[in-house]
């Protein structure tokens, strides 16, 4: 066992004692309290791995440890045990891992820290980190902590240190037992580099439960931190207003673009009067209404809400308005609850302290007031693109330009399933009455509007494997018109259903009895028909939502339907129909983001984002930031591989302002806005959307695939 002790002036941390710190890595600690490191006597047989392979890699001034991962195991990785049965981590607030991918692929490692019962839900933390290859980064985050006045909080993803045992997967700082660093559901083998394990930040435990709610303060902030950038008073809202104007006004927008954000120092194409795709010096490309190179650099949900719900939590808050106030316009009902505490509790009440800080910032005409700083904000920070979720009453102002979202209400297949919802029947005459319906509302709006590039219609739909909906519709009942078309596909290939049986290895007495079953067959016997029946679902739902969206705006774009979960075969239709495949695409990359079989396609991120936890927020959102200035950084790396991406036509952020402090209906409350609760702008990220966006087009067009 090697015990050092180290001490540096920025800070104290506990240094957990499986690698050594070189100088340059030893800035994150003042103090390391022993416990066992990689150096001198280590055992490396102590280490538990679970399909993966680890070596002691010595450099000059330390020792890391190197992770070979394999992918036959969902989870390979190591598990590393408290050497005398438990770590007291009581003092400190967050945990920190350098990694560095050492493979040849983008890969996922996750760092789990458990108390006793742990099994991936409860009672654990859970970190990640997404690498790509040969990049460093940092693994960890703030803990879930157990500690605290015991304050139960419900409804939200994320949550004060002080929720403590109301969490699940809170723990017990002071029983940790073991670390697991694993790669979740991998599809290759990685291999990774892990050094200086340390816990970090020094914790002061919050208030009682008496001095601890209410906790959220009359502008919807965290009331028991501050941080840089916090409203405190009425007279922030007007100095932030104040300094923002002088902002806008130094820097109102790249001078080379034209009045719809293409580029007008750019070469000419062709000219049509609307937005359209084509392919230039090997690159994929939108071309506005003049005929000049266009790449969608946008942000969604711009729009002025963020309620939040308050039914059984009006004890959270300070200085709810009363009755007669200015500010009672701001509570309202709400239903939407697809996940958490309010899914069983709706309808329930909310509150906007959004709305409500627009009021208090712009006076009796916030809405206009609002909407105009918006068309600014956005041509000042080199954006060009009002995109999906937003307000019709901003984008129809036809100052910036916009994308269409179209939602439906139709029959669904009883035995699919998803996270948002069941799919589509697509073979129900309904599905494209429906469309038709709804694209009827956006005539003489958004329809023939040259400021309209095209139409997302749905978002992010259960399209499973690749046999799912196949198997969902032979799971439906038999009045499912799914069912029936599948097993007229059936029909006419097998003819009777003594060949079906033989095929499939079933016994059903007749093609009634099949009807009528809700069994599936086995996947592998039956694979070529589901597949092909997965095929027919996919392209009619594609061509039927091409078909209707063009009959009414034949001149927009279609733009898919946002993918995050999806398969080959559903993403194959997709470039089939839509115009441009769009994909919400969580990682911390998309330079190498392709369609199957190298489709040569355009494709657009509907959705990304980074978060992080140094302003007041409870949730980080889909990827983390270490703090704002790292947040900026990712932003900027995330659209610069987007730029050298040749299929990439645009990408937008999601959202325009952080979700409510407390939550949503279903619970995300995300720091992930370009703007806080109180609309003060995050001013890390601006610049970085600035950086890219006033020179992005220049920068596309000069870079090669796969350059830096």
């Amino acid at each position: 066992m090697v015990q050092k002790i180290m001490r540096h002036s920025l800070g104290t941390v506990i240094f957990l004692a499986l690698v050594g710190l070189s100088p340059a890595q030893s800035a994150r600690t003042a103090e390391a309290l022993p416990i066992e490191g990689f150096e001198g006597k280590f055992n490396i047989a102590k280490i538990k791995t679970q399909d993966a392979k680890v070596a002691l890699v010595k450099g000059a001034k330390s020792t890391a440890l190197r992770i070979d991962l394999g992918h036959k195991n969902a989870w390979p990785g190591i598990t590393i045990a408290a050497p005398r049965g438990k770590w007291d981590l009581s003092k400190w607030s967050a945990i920190a891992i350098d990694v560095r991918n050492l493979g040849r692929n983008e890969m996922t490692l996750c760092c789990r820290v458990d108390n006793p019962g742990a099994d991936g839900r409860k009672n654990c933390n859970t970190f990640t980190i997404t690498l790509a290859p040969g990049k460093s980064g940092t693994l960890g985050g703030s803990f879930t902590r157990r500690d605290g006045p015991g304050v139960k909080l419900v409804g939200m993803r994320g949550y004060p240190p002080a929720a403590g045992a109301s969490i699940p997967q809170a723990i017990d700082l002071r029983n940790v037992t073991q670390m697991l660093i694993f790669s979740p559901k991998p599809k290759a083998d990685h291999s990774v580099l892990i050094d200086n394990i340390t816990a970090t930040g020094s914790y002061t435990a919050p208030k009682s439960p008496a001095k601890f709610l209410p906790m959220i303060d009359e502008f919807g902030q965290y009331m028991h931190r501050d941080w840089p950038g916090k409203t405190h008073s009425l007279k922030d809202f007007a100095l932030s207003a104040a300094a923002e104007a002088k902002d806008l006004a130094a820097r109102p927008g790249p001078k080379k673009w034209n009045a719809y954000g293409g580029y007008a120092a750019g070469p000419q194409l062709k000219a049509t009067g609307y937005f359209h795709t084509a392919k230039h010096a090997g690159k994929w490309w939108l071309v506005d209404p003049k005929g000049r190179l266009f790449w969608s650099h946008g942000i969604d949900c711009v729009h002025a809400r963020a309620a939040t719900p308050i039914s059984d939590r009006e004890h959270y808050f300070r200085n709810l308005p009363h009755a007669k106030s200015m500010f009672t316009k701001f509570y309202g009902r709400g239903s939407w609850a697809p996940h958490g505490y309010y899914k069983t509790r709706s309808p329930y009440r909310t509150y906007d302290f959004a709305g409500a800080n627009l009021r208090r910032k712009y006076g009796d005409k916030w809405n206009e007031e609002f909407a105009a700083k918006t068309h600014a904000r956005l041509r000042s920070w080199g954006m060009n693109t009002i995109a999906n979720w937003s307000d019709s009453k901003i984008y129809l102002m036809r100052k910036t330009p916009y994308v269409g979202t179209i939602h439906l209400n139709t029959r669904k297949i009883e035995g699919s399933k998803g996270y948002w919802g069941k799919f589509h029947d697509v073979f129900d005459p309904g599905f494209a009455r429906a469309i038709a319906k709804r694209m009827a509302r956006e005539k003489d709006k958004s329809a023939g509007d040259p400021m309209c590039i095209g139409y997302f219609v749905d978002n992010e739909l259960a399209w499973g494997s690749d046999v799912s909906l196949a198997l969902a519709a032979l799971s439906s009942g038999p009045d499912q018109p799914a069912k029936k078309a599948f097993i007229a596909d059936l029909k006419t290939k097998y003819s009777t259903i003594a060949k079906l049986n033989a095929a499939w290895a079933t016994k059903h007495k007749s093609w009634e009895a099949l009807l009528t079953s809700r069994a599936a067959p086995d996947k592998t016997k039956a694979r070529a028909d589901l597949a092909a029946f997965y095929t027919r679902t996919a392209e009619t739902y594609f061509r039927t939502v091409r078909d209707e969206v063009k009959k009414v705006a034949p001149k927009q774009l279609y733009l898919g339907c946002r993918f995050a979960w999806v398969n080959d075969l559903a993403a194959r239709a997709a470039a089939k129909y839509c115009d441009v495949v769009c994909y919400n695409r969580y990682k911390y990359s998309v330079e190498d983001l392709r369609l199957p079989a190298d489709i040569d396609k355009p494709i657009v991120i509907g959705e990304f984002h980074f978060g992080a936890l140094d302003r007041g927020m409870f949730h980080t959102g889909l990827r983390k930031a270490r703090n704002q200035k790292h947040r900026g950084e990712l932003y900027a790396a995330y659209v610069r591989g987007a730029l050298r991406n040749p299929l990439i036509v645009g990408t937008h952020w999601f959202q325009y302002k952080d979700q409510a402090t407390t939550g949503r209906g279903d619970g995300e409350n995300y720091q992930i806005g370009f703007v806080d609760i109180c609309d003060r702008p995050y001013g890390e990220t601006i610049e970085a959307s600035r950086s890219v966006g006033y020179e992005m087009y220049e920068y596309r067009l000069k870079t090669a695939p796969g350059a830096k």
